[in-house]
């Protein structure tokens, strides 16, 4: 009884293992969820944390360089220098001496009084000038200020302040340049005449900021560094990747081309965590961090969440074979009356009265029989629409006018002697029938619709004595798609009836059929009269129009076959306005795939 009751085909079995997937799938779907809630609240936490160490430290650089623009615009506006500036050799040496003595003093008191400046020049084009600490005006001799890129951009500038990179400090009266200043610029003017007289430039202390950005913490690997506008690197711990643009292109993006505080981006197939604030002179303080190194301390917490799950599940299976010896009497009971409605019995009823789920299941079993045999009433109806949909289909396949008018133009034909054109009248009609009479059922291909409406054309033309052209986009692939038999014909057959031949003037018929959206489309345009607006207008609301009886037998049958084999699966419109020719869209959104 045990080994029995244990088989793979018991029900105990079937409800053990569906209570172990159920507590299994939702104890992983509660761990999963708990995982990736403290993986974001994590991040969120590390986020806010890191944007608000961004911000300070924006703040802390910001202060060093407004430190520099308030030196910069203090040296600038003192009319002592620019008096200085603007003497030339033809004063005695006690006065050089004198204006010396009193720069040097301005210079040095600027650098003492703010612990950030590094060291203040004021230069002149021709190669002299003055600076605090250990300035060597030999060192200035050795370069050509008119030919340094910094000096163009502060004339062009004209006033306006030019920041430099890092870099190491080229005007340093020591014997080894170690001094690594970061120079803000301008030239300096007489304000009486506006006119350039030397150049003032700042050196804020590098070490300074390096240190404000390599001593802040972003994981184990990230770091900070600042970026001009054009996303050049200006501050970098990496010396030789100053002056250079970011290389990669995504984080090169987000820095220039983003406003976002927050971004990620990837860097050699490693997910990076980025965050940027704007500095006071319009850089950009940058950090990056791989995001591995702020989730990692998540693995742990996955791996005991998959431990207890397995714990759990395993309870769950002992906690099944208990519920299904309860639940197996009842089952059973609802077993047989699903075996008599197999046996075609839909009159059978349960008697089921408890209010577990049990009863709950077997008062849905009733109703669905009771749904079931209503439904069948209905599908009984539908079919016998769908089959005089059928019929209609066959009526309008071979037209009684249509034939009588054929054979009588084939008798006429015949009278005359023209027997070659009444064997090809002939010829084609009984093509024609041949093909809708055929044995492939009421389902046939794109391209058998398209054949049929070909030796169609044929008779029309023998018939009326004028030339259709027909016109065929055809998408590879949509000539193989199953359509219901006389879909577009009916559309060609108005076109040349009431679009064409009132014009009596030959005619072109042109048929697109086309994928659009894993749908399948098809266009049916004419160069005929057209239709008036009103009628076009009762003709796109075809329920509408059949109720009023205001719709051809064509578009009528049309109208049938879509929405019996379609169901609300399609759309149809109609376009056209008065010789303006007529253009029908049919659309299926579901494709029928065997014949009925």
């Amino acid at each position: 009884m045990g080994m029995k009751f244990l088989s793979l085909r018991s029900f105990s079995t079937k409800i053990t293992v569906a209570f172990l997937l159920v507590i299994f799938i939702s104890t992983l779907s509660t761990a999963l969820s708990y995982y990736i809630e403290s993986n974001s609240i994590l991040k969120k936490n590390v986020r806010e944390s890191t944007v608000q160490i961004a911000k300070q430290t924006a703040e802390s650089l910001s202060f060093i360089l407004d430190g520099g623009v308030d030196t910069s615009d203090f040296i600038s506006s003192d009319t002592n220098i620019q008096r200085a500036a603007l003497q030339t050799n033809n004063i005695t040496a006690n006065e050089q001496r004198r204006n010396s003595q009193y720069i040097n003093t301005l210079l040095n008191n600027s650098v003492y009084s703010n612990s950030f400046v590094k060291i203040v020049y004021v230069l002149k084009e021709e190669g002299t000038g003055w600076g605090s600490g250990t300035f060597a005006e030999t060192n200035l001799h050795k370069i050509r200020l008119s030919d340094q890129e910094w000096v163009k951009e502060a004339k062009r500038k004209d006033g306006a302040l030019v920041w430099q990179g890092l870099q190491y400090d080229l005007f340093n009266g020591g014997s080894v340049n170690t001094d690594l200043v970061l120079p803000v610029s301008r030239v300096l003017k007489d304000f009486e005449t506006m006119r350039n007289i030397g150049l003032v430039q700042i050196h804020l202390d590098g070490r300074s900021i390096l240190n404000t950005i390599e001593h802040l913490n972003l994981g184990k690997t990230g770091r900070f560094f600042v970026v001009d506008f054009e996303g050049k690197i200006m501050i970098h711990s990496n010396l030789d990747l100053i002056n250079k643009k970011v290389e990669n292109s995504d984080l090169y993006r987000h820095i220039v081309k983003n406003d976002a505080v927050e971004f990620e981006f990837a860097a050699n197939g490693v997910p990076y965590y980025g965050v940027k604030q704007p500095l006071s002179n319009g850089w950009m303080l940058v950090g990056t961090v791989p995001v591995h190194e702020i989730s990692g301390q998540l693995d742990r917490l996955q791996s005991w969440i998959f431990l207890s799950s397995s714990v759990f599940s395993l309870i769950a299976v002992g906690f099944g074979l208990f519920i299904a010896r309860r639940v197996t009497k009842p089952v059973k009971q609802l077993t047989g009356s699903m075996l008599l409605v197999q046996q075609g019995d839909l009159k059978v009823r349960t008697d089921i009265n408890s209010s577990d789920e049990i009863g709950f299941l077997s008062k849905q079993f009733n109703e669905m029989l009771h749904k079931i045999e209503n439904l069948m009433h209905q599908v009984e109806s539908e079919q016998s629409e769908k089959h005089h949909a059928e019929l209609r289909a066959v009526i309008h396949r071979v037209h009684p006018h249509f034939l009588y008018n054929t054979l009588t133009t084939l008798r006429l034909l015949i009278d005359s002697n023209q027997n070659e054109r009444a064997s090809l009248v002939l010829s084609a009609l009984n093509h024609l029938l041949e093909a809708n009479m055929g044995k492939s059922g009421n389902i046939i291909t794109v391209g058998e619709e398209l054949d049929i409406i070909r030796k169609y054309l044929v008779i029309l033309e023998l018939r009326y004595e004028k030339t259709f052209h027909l016109e065929l986009d055809i998408e590879p692939g949509t000539e193989k798609i199953p359509i219901p038999r006389m879909l577009l014909q009916p559309v060609v057959e108005n076109a040349i009836f009431h679009g064409i031949v009132p014009k009596n003037t030959d005619g072109r018929i042109s048929i697109t059929i086309h994928f659009h959206n894993g749908n399948i489309e098809f266009l049916i345009k004419d160069d005929g009269l057209g239709i008036k607006n009103d009628k076009v207008k009762e003709l796109n609301d075809p329920e509408t129009a059949v109720e009023k009886g205001n719709i051809g037998i064509g578009l009528r049958h049309i109208f049938d076959t879509l929405r019996l084999y379609y169901a609300q699966s399609w759309e149809w419109s109609i376009a056209s306005g008065p010789e303006k020719g007529t253009t029908v869209r049919i659309l299926l959104k579901k494709l029928v795939k065997s014949a009925t």
